[in-house]
């Protein structure tokens, strides 16, 4: 386990697909996400600011395309792609928020 207070998430290396297939992107967390707390994706293009796609685990930001869908619980979570677009292409982040301590901490 974790120092209590530090929380870290575990990505693949990379992954990769052809335009039109699908793509599950895993995240993995030293500690559980309980209710109160909350698992985000993010993507972020060359060049440009990270953008939120998924919160709450599976809840679609707005603007998000429904090709990206969110999935999991405690600590093993899921961002899957579904009909890839080549615009796709990116660095995806999962975030957890946790309370510990009467604070809030914040994975990177």
């Amino acid at each position: 386990d974790s120092p209590l207070g530090q929380v870290t998430v575990t990505q693949p290396g990379a992954v990769s697909s052809a335009v039109g297939e699908s793509v599950s992107i895993s995240c993995t967390t030293s500690q559980r996400v309980d209710d109160g707390t909350d698992l985000s994706w993010y993507q972020q293009k060359d060049g440009e600011t990270p953008k939120l796609l998924i919160y709450w685990a599976s809840t679609q930001a707005s603007g998000t395309p429904t090709r990206f869908t969110g999935s999991g619980s405690n600590s093993y979570f899921t961002l899957t792609i579904s009909g890839i677009q080549a615009e796709d292409a990116a660095v995806y982040y999962c975030m957890g928020e946790f309370y510990i301590n009467s604070k809030y901490s914040f994975t990177q």
